[in-house]
């Protein structure tokens, strides 16, 4: 049995960002849903309102910490908040559920690449890490 050679460039670069964006994304809706709740939840608190700036706050910031190996675990974190706002107003509620739908596919991507890299089928585990695209060009010089 060999041994599974390593990906030549780091697989989980594309997924961070793709976690990085997600947050933002997730805080700007969060932060547009505040005039929702201001017009048809009864307006807006001081408990309300600071959750909700306090959250999308979080969620900019962690946008920054996807290296860290605690991100994941943050992120979950953050959608449990998310959700746990219903009790503001169920829109907030629904936008937690279609966002934890989002990360339940986020997770079955990395999931996806995970298994991939362990069986060494990444495109750059493959190649052997190669670059050349010469004999892909279907060329000989001679």
């Amino acid at each position: 049995m060999s041994q599974v050679p390593p990906p030549a460039t780091d697989p989980w670069k594309g997924l961070r960002g793709v976690m990085a964006g997600t947050l933002v994304l997730e805080a700007i809706v969060v932060l547009l849903a505040l005039p929702v709740v201001a017009d048809v939840g009864g307006g807006i608190t001081w408990f309300s309102g600071t959750y909700l700036v306090v959250l999308a706050l979080l969620m900019v910031l962690g946008a920054g910490v996807q290296r860290k190996s605690w991100a994941i675990p943050f992120n979950l974190g953050l959608q449990v908040l998310l959700l746990a706002g219903t009790f503001i107003h169920l829109s907030i509620g629904i936008i937690g559920l279609v966002f934890a739908a989002v990360w339940a596919f986020i997770l079955v991507l990395r999931a996806d690449v995970q298994r991939r890299m362990d069986a060494g089928l990444l495109p750059s585990q493959r190649m052997g890490g190669r670059t050349d695209t010469s004999s892909a060009q279907g060329g000989d010089a001679g």
